[in-house]
């Protein structure tokens, strides 16, 4: 087998291996917190990945489990699409964008906050 074929091989496991507790926690969520399960864990996504954003030297490893894997399986844009479809459906418009703003605005919060303490972690 060659360098590269290992290589990838390796990456996709991370992937993989930080995927399945990320849909698990995600899933967890959504049976015990329904509605805020979605913007929870969308939240809790951006301040886990600001903190791998935010680390000096960037390992590939860490990022391709934390950031692509775990992360990435956390947090949902479908779902939470879905989630605002049915709100307004449902004549909850204010609801709706109520949900879009905080989930926005706290996840670009959350990204800069996380990048913010792993900067100041590692200096």
């Amino acid at each position: 087998m060659n360098h590269r074929l290992k290589r990838e091989l390796r990456d996709l496991g991370l992937v993989a291996a930080g995927a399945i507790p990320g849909a698990l926690l995600r899933w967890q969520l959504e049976l015990t917190m329904p509605p805020q399960a979605i913007l929870l864990a969308n939240l809790i996504g951006c301040l886990l990945i600001g903190v791998l954003l935010g680390q000096p030297s960037r390992r590939d490893s860490l990022y391709l489990w934390g950031g692509i894997g775990f992360c990435g399986s956390l947090t949902t844009f479908s779902s939470w699409m879905l989630e605002l479809v049915r709100q307004l459906e449902t004549g909850r418009s204010l609801l709706a964008a109520l949900q879009l703003a905080v989930s926005l605005m706290g996840g670009l919060g959350l990204v800069q906050l996380g990048s913010s303490l792993a900067a100041r972690r590692w200096r």
